[in-house]
């Protein structure tokens, strides 16, 4: 009989705890959910995760329990929080949210990290005037693979768009660009690299670019032009030339010489030089020379120390052709540079003998003309920086 009562005993006993097993597993569960945004962000960048809309279901929620996926987990009791992720890559986050009737529910979402491209930029780092420059961003590279876009703005001082603005021009898409270097002084531009995943980054690079180093010597030398004509009386001949294109003009010598006449009076020619553009004129007239020595009746003008002579030294220029220009051109030794003329006038001729087996009477109509100008011309050698 008493073991009859105990077996009824444990009996009850049994089904009072399978009834408080089944009160465990039915608790009420809340409903979780979150909402992500952004879910495409850049390295560095912050993701805003809201559980509000998540439901008790029964009672209140008391705890958000946060898995950012990268190592790094949040408790809350607000169904509000952030995240920074600072290494690209697939992040899962899985929120987990517990009521106060013990009821658990989780719920995630997947956070796309891009990888910030790289730029690798190299050029040379010492450029002189007229060196072309290479930038090179070929070994820039995308963690993820993504093919890269380009975008050059090789002078931020040149609004090449015309835009007003210097510093958003596209002057190359290319990841490798030669830029010329003409004028010395400081570039600066940029680099821009798209990964087509909203992860752009741009470098400013700055071109120091030198002047070149060159070395003048003078050389001296003669040039001699001629020429020769027949002259009515009352005409007149007249020839340009340029003969400071190539150095600095030191003196001139011209000399006008007329054929013999056969009979007095002798003619009477005038040399003229001028250079229109300096207002510089000289003029002389022929003079008979002595019979008896059969010397010709000439005109002569002379001129020297029309220039200094040419300092020998160092000097610093973007080009040659630019030491030349400011070596011709300096103030107070440049005279000459521009056209000169001459001028052969026949005041005075005897005319010609009207009997043509006769000798010619006035053969003095004919002439030559001679003019030697010394120059000197600089002898321009580059030589390197030390």
């Amino acid at each position: 009989m008493r073991l009859k009562g105990l077996g009824l005993v444990l009996l009850m006993c049994s089904f009072s705890l399978a009834g408080c097993t089944g009160i465990l597993d039915t608790a009420p569960q809340p409903r979780a959910t979150m909402e992500a945004y952004p879910l495409l962000i850049q390295e560095g960048e912050m993701v805003t995760f809201d559980a509000r809309e998540s439901d008790a279901v029964e009672g209140i929620i008391t705890d958000y329990r946060w898995d950012f996926g990268d190592g790094e987990k949040r408790e809350t009791v607000s169904g509000f929080t952030s995240h920074t992720y600072e290494m690209f890559g697939a992040y899962t986050v899985t929120l987990t949210v517990v009521n106060d009737q013990g009821g658990v529910d989780e719920t995630s979402a997947v956070v796309i990290v891009n990888g910030a491209p790289i730029i690798d930029l190299r050029y040379p780092e010492n450029p002189r005037a007229g060196d072309s420059v290479l930038l090179d961003a070929s070994a820039s590279a995308d963690p993820e693979g993504n093919n890269l876009l380009f975008s050059w703005d090789l002078d931020w001082g040149v609004d090449s768009d015309g835009d007003g603005d210097g510093r958003n021009d596209i002057d190359s898409t290319e990841n490798q660009v030669l830029v010329p270097t003409n004028v010395s002084g400081i570039y600066i531009g940029s680099v821009t690299i798209d990964d087509g995943q909203e992860g752009v980054l741009t470098e400013v690079f700055e071109l120091n670019v030198s002047s070149r180093r060159f070395s003048v010597v003078w050389n001296e030398k003669v040039i001699e032009q001629s020429w020769s004509d027949y002259l009515e009386d009352g005409d007149e001949w007249s020839q340009e030339i340029t003969p400071g294109l190539s150095g600095r003009i030191i003196s001139y010598e011209a000399i006008l010489e007329l054929e013999n006449d056969l009979i007095q009076p002798y003619d009477n020619f005038t040399l003229v030089v001028t250079v229109p553009e300096e207002n510089y004129q000289e003029r002389a007239d022929t003079e008979g020379g002595n019979i008896t020595a059969n010397e010709n009746a000439k005109a002569t003008l002379t001129a020297d120390k029309l220039n200094p002579s040419g300092a020998e030294g160092i000097y610093e220029s973007d080009n040659m052709e630019m030491v030349v220009n400011m070596l011709l051109n300096e103030p107070g030794a440049a005279f000459g540079q521009s056209p000169w003329v001459l001028i052969v006038q026949a005041l005075q001729s005897n005319p010609d003998s009207v009997i043509e087996v006769l000798p010619d009477p006035d053969s003095g109509n004919d002439w030559v003309l001679t003019i030697k100008i010394t120059i000197q011309e600089p002898v321009i050698t580059e030589i390197a920086f030390e």
